[in-house]
């Protein structure tokens, strides 16, 4: 398993700079390639939305179970419950500034 991840590595090193090469002088090209900008974007989002749900969730449920074994920790349950979700939050927003810049 190792072997096979060590050659895909390889592989994505060496052929990255084929991948990305570009035609010097070619603008068009790019202005032609703004529609892969924004599908790219919209699932970029998706992700990061998805899995902010899902953090989200996880970190409810987690702070809901220690309420219920230990009532008496309620304050600072809850407060690392809300900087967990506020540090969750983060991400979808930086997510979508990134967003925001690249597509213009």
């Amino acid at each position: 398993m190792t072997k096979k991840m060590f050659f895909l590595l390889a592989l994505m090193l060496l052929a990255s700079p084929f991948l990305f090469a570009q035609t010097p002088g070619a603008p068009a090209a790019a202005a032609d390639s703004h529609w892969a900008i924004v599908i790219s974007a919209g699932i970029s989002m998706a992700f990061a939305s998805g899995l902010c749900a899902l953090a989200q969730g996880k970190a409810v449920a987690g702070a809901s179970e220690a309420l219920a074994r230990n009532p008496a920790a309620t304050g600072a349950i809850r407060f690392a419950l809300v900087l967990g979700l506020v540090l969750i939050e983060s991400l979808a927003l930086y997510t979508l500034v990134i967003i925001i810049l690249k597509v213009q």
